[in-house]
């Protein structure tokens, strides 16, 4: 493909009307210093042409309309900071949308980049890279499109990762193991699961960019995820067949995709083979996946015979475990329990965290007990926990369901809260 200055590389889709969920993690961190400490290439590079939509949908550059929201709760320096980032970005963004700013200074663009792809707005970071791309000291680098390519695998954007994947093939960069990985993530995280695999045997056939172990969990993940439990023994075959090693990651992500799928036989099989690897072990996220997996479930008997397994390996359960003890017994309706598990965490020193005070009054709300979660929600102030939009969530539903509409205006007045319209809480 031809360089021209007047073709756009990418041209922007539509959004789709999707909401965005951060499940995958990023693949790299950015590496702006050295950028900048590259010789600089005297490089011009077409633009990417953006089409807007006066129809309103949400993506992930919602986020910033409801950072606002949130304002309220942030100390003086956080709004700040948050503000100014907020001001970069756009006046970055501004830039972008003329031809005539060829030699930006370099902290500035790079910077309103890094801050766009934390945001997950894809469209400013997509304007701002088209910026960045024509910048005379600009020498394009694989860790800023393995970075862009996440981020468009999050914002449900697989088309926009194809098209910067073959957008930085026209930079003349080859891609790298992490490139590669972070476009198949994209893909599988919105469920182009043949996409995926397809890029992985592209791998395959290139010089130093064979998948690796990381780019093998990725699709064991989300296979598990979209149920095609067919495709896990095929994967962990090929996977012997090149000689890549199942990790402790590895095993953690069958154990727990088992779990939440119900598949328990399969997780405790997972569960066995990791132990008899000699290599791998379980570790407290090993330990919390199998105790969430029954207690999510109501298999209390099975819960409690793992906790007491993974402690005779030698595992120490931590606030987690803990949380996950309280809310399995408390869906049972075993509260005697729940309590004592409360009380354990204080003769062991674990201070229960503002998501055990929120478990346990949604428990007692939906048990009806509103003395007891009034009790709760009470102690939980009296510890310096400040209630959090779910602990407001879970007393408005209590109160609603037992017709005590008044005590709700009640109890916020106590508090300095304000619920507001969307549901959330400024405090």
């Amino acid at each position: 493909m031809n360089k021209n200055k007047n073709t756009p590389f990418i041209k922007i889709l539509t959004p789709r009307s999707q909401s965005s969920k951060d499940i995958w993690k990023e693949v790299l961190q950015p590496s702006a210093m050295e950028l900048l400490l590259r010789n600089p290439a005297n490089l011009r590079r077409s633009s990417f042409k953006v089409e807007s939509s006066s129809k309103k949908i949400p993506d992930c550059d919602s986020n910033s309309r409801s950072q606002g929201l949130q304002f309220r709760k942030l100390s003086k320096k956080d709004l700040s900071r948050i503000l100014r980032t907020e001001a970069a970005i756009k006046a970055i963004e501004k830039k972008a949308n003329s031809s005539k700013y060829k030699n930006l200074w370099p902290k500035a663009v790079l910077e309103a980049l890094s801050d766009a792809i934390k945001q997950n707005r894809w469209e400013s970071a997509l304007k701002i890279f088209d910026l960045l791309r024509q910048q005379h000291w600009y020498e394009p680098r694989s860790q800023t499109y393995a970075k862009l390519l996440v981020m468009l695998g999050k914002c449900k954007q697989p088309n926009q990762a194809s098209m910067l994947f073959e957008a930085m093939l026209c930079d003349g960069l080859q891609p790298t193991v992490d490139v590669y990985t972070a476009l198949v993530g994209a893909y599988a995280f919105n469920g182009l699961l043949d996409k995926a695999f397809s890029i992985v045997e592209d791998m395959k056939s290139v010089n130093n960019c064979k998948p690796d172990a990381f780019t093998y969990s990725i699709l064991i993940k989300y296979c598990i995820k979209q149920h095609h439990f067919d495709m896990i023994g095929l994967i962990l075959e090929e996977m012997s067949h090149l000689e890549i090693e199942c990790s402790t990651v590895i095993y953690n992500i069958l154990i727990d995709g088992y779990g939440k799928a119900k598949c328990f036989e399969l997780m405790e099989n997972s569960l066995t083979d990791m132990i008899r690897s000699g290599k791998c072990f379980p570790d407290i996220f090993t330990f919390n996946s199998v105790v969430g997996a029954y207690g999510g479930c109501g298999r209390i008997n099975e819960m409690e015979k793992w906790f007491d397994e993974f402690q005779l390996m030698g595992l120490k359960p931590d606030i987690m475990t803990y949380n996950i003890l309280i809310r399995s017994y408390g869906k049972s309706g075993l509260y005697q329990k729940m309590g004592s598990v409360m009380e354990f965490m204080k003769k062991r020193f674990f201070s229960p965290t503002i998501v055990t005070y929120n478990i346990v009054i949604e428990i007692f709300g939906k048990a009806g007990n509103i003395e007891k979660m009034n009790e709760m929600f009470l102690k939980m102030k009296h510890h310096g926990l400040k209630p959090n939009s779910i602990t407001y969530s879970s007393l408005v539903s209590a109160y609603s369901k037992a017709g005590l509409l008044g005590e709700v205006d009640s109890i916020l007045r106590k508090d300095d809260g304000v619920i507001n319209g969307n549901g959330g809480v400024w405090m």
